[in-house]
């Protein structure tokens, strides 16, 4: 895969471009991934002008459509892959994991950073998708297009040390992963419960399911509406006593 980063502040990406999971991915092969100064489409003049004031009034700036319609279609130029366009900005819809799996079945991506008060409206025309991470806003799409790089990326073959771990994460199953614990196994009074030290893989497999249940009902109980038809019944139990209902299914 290639990731093509359009930005104002390209060398924000260095510290994680070499790191963790991105860095074994270019070793690897599996991705390349570049970053681009919007300022090189800038318009001419001494500032390197990206943005403009808003027509009606208000505060703050706006990026222009010229510089960033210019950068899009010569990053594109660089790969004859064919691209998905992302505009990073809190109007996209929400970035989940399951947005992440589709987009890490594609070859190339390119996402376009916004910055100030946000983008002329007519940008929007040049993007396939638009995405957000959360329901706040940020000074940039910098951080972002971090996240979306770091999700997607890890869900490429090889680039993870066991590609089952990407399987069994939150969200992957549309709930919470269940606890895990290592050596020792008593620290201050805590211990690791018994089940997992068993040895019999078909009970930890049924405490972990019911873990996450238990978990997800605990923490994010908007998410078991979605989850309910493909948990089993010692799950759902799970999920009931968490919540303090004994109500069975209808």
């Amino acid at each position: 895969m290639r990731i093509d980063v359009i930005t104002l502040f390209p060398d924000s990406f260095a510290g994680i471009v070499g790191a963790s999971m991105l860095g074994i991915a270019q070793e690897r092969g599996v991705l390349e991934f570049h970053t681009h100064d919007l300022r090189d489409w800038a318009l001419l003049g001494v500032h390197r002008q990206v943005d403009d004031s808003p027509y009606g009034g208000g505060a703050g700036m706006v990026l222009r459509p010229e510089p960033v319609f210019a950068a899009i279609d010569a990053v594109h130029a660089l790969d004859a892959r064919q691209a998905l366009v992302i505009l990073v900005t809190p109007q996209g819809e929400r970035f989940t994991q399951s947005r992440a799996e589709r987009l890490a079945e594609l070859d190339r991506l390119i996402i376009v950073c916004g910055r100030y008060e946000g983008f002329d409206e007519r940008i929007r025309s040049a993007a396939d998708l638009e995405v957000s991470i959360g329901d706040y806003v940020l000074t940039g799409g910098e951080l972002p297009a971090m996240v979306i790089t770091d999700a997607v990326t890890r869900l490429l073959p090889g680039v993870l040390g066991d590609d089952q771990s990407a399987c069994e994460d939150s969200f992957t199953t549309g709930l919470l992963e269940y606890p895990h614990y290592t050596r020792p196994a008593e620290y201050r009074g805590m211990d690791v419960p018994e089940v997992l030290r068993s040895g019999d893989h078909a009970r930890i497999e049924r405490w972990r399911q019911a873990q996450a249940a238990e978990r997800t009902a605990v923490r994010r109980p908007d998410l078991l509406a979605a989850a309910w038809d493909d948990m089993t019944a010692e799950m759902r139990a799970a999920a009931r006593a968490a919540l303090g209902t004994d109500t069975e299914d209808e």
